[in-house]
């Protein structure tokens, strides 16, 4: 994709020496780009590697779980929830409402779930994670309009729950992470929901792939320019960085970023995702709201999820932490 103006493109940050040493064995010689005939590959091996089964789910007797089919967008099929709950709740809780990874083509509802539990349990809440249909089969609005439904749904029915909704979090990393925006702003321009906070991970927000972050590290870590325009050609089709994307699809296209809810972002400083991250909180903070951003010095792109005893995951999920302390004190 081309840029209005001309720019200076420098050599991409360095990585975090600790994590540098542990992407080499992460990627053993695996390309780091996602192409269009990789898609059901990732699939196979984004299941295998980030679904957590039952053992794990309960957590030594911490939390009960079930799968929950509700309504989906009109004409739809229905969603499935699954509702995680901490098993010492005795009063309506706050809840993480997690939208989960895997470039918009991958993923499960139990994608992801040991780091949003790992989030969940200090502060005794529960987690609500939506299954969403996949592109390309099912392209935009498809995913976004099954988490819109589904967070609409658990709202609704909080009390059959032990939630309190008016204490619902949205979480999602990368692109769970754009489509937790995009369900924040569907939310707000429907009056649905009032979220109580939005927690996105190095999100995915621009379609548009033409960032000086996304130059620089074309090519390099997890998930690069190529990757990107995998996953937005998915979801998009021909629409694919054309002038009139919808803001439920890609959130860095939304034209007002005011009225959303207390904001936290984070990135790391060598990932394709950087800049529009960065953007999005100023934006934030242009329009007047309450934005917290970390860019994590050497990171790459889900450096936290692949090495989660490095020391920079450990300050960044001690950051999340942070904020969702404070965040549930107001």
């Amino acid at each position: 994709m081309g840029s209005s103006r001309a720019r200076v493109i420098g050599p991409p940050p360095p990585f975090d020496a600790e994590l540098a040493a542990g992407l080499a064995v992460v990627q053993g010689g695996a390309p780091v780009s996602l192409t269009p005939d990789l898609i059901g590959a990732l699939r196979t091996g984004h299941v295998a590697a980030h679904a957590v089964d039952d053992e794990g789910l309960r957590r030594g007797g911490a939390y009960t779980f079930a799968d929950h089919r509700v309504p989906g967008p009109a004409g739809a099929p229905d969603v499935t929830l699954l509702v995680c709950t901490p098993t010492a709740l005795d009063a309506p809780g706050p809840v993480i409402y997690h939208v989960h990874d895997g470039g918009m083509v991958a993923g499960t509802r139990r994608s992801g779930m040991t780091p949003m539990l790992d989030l969940a349990e200090p502060h005794g809440m529960v987690v609500v994670s939506v299954e969403y249909r996949l592109a390309p089969e099912h392209p935009f609005p498809a995913p976004v309009e099954d988490c819109y439904a589904g967070l609409s749904w658990i709202a609704e029915h909080a009390d059959e729950f032990g939630i309190d909704a008016d204490r619902i979090v949205i979480v999602g990393v990368s692109a769970g992470g754009g489509l937790a925006a995009a369900a924040t702003l569907l939310s707000r321009d429907r009056g649905g929901p009032a979220l109580f906070g939005q927690m996105l991970g190095y999100p995915m927000l621009d379609d548009r792939n033409d960032s000086c972050s996304t130059l620089q590290m074309r090519g390099l870590g997890v998930w690069d320019q190529v990757s990107n325009e995998t996953g937005w050609r998915a979801l998009l089709g021909p629409a694919y960085g054309e002038p009139d994307v919808s803001p439920y699809a890609a959130p860095a296209r939304a034209a007002d970023l005011s009225r959303l809810p207390p904001t936290f972002i984070d990135v790391g400083s060598a990932e394709t995702f950087r800049d529009e991250a960065i953007a999005y909180a100023d934006r934030i903070w242009q329009a007047g709201g309450d934005a917290e951003l970390h860019v994590w010095p050497g990171g790459f792109h889900a450096f936290d999820a692949w090495m989660p005893q490095a020391a920079l995951s450990q300050a960044m999920t001690r950051a999340r932490h942070d904020w969702l302390r404070r965040l549930l004190a107001t």
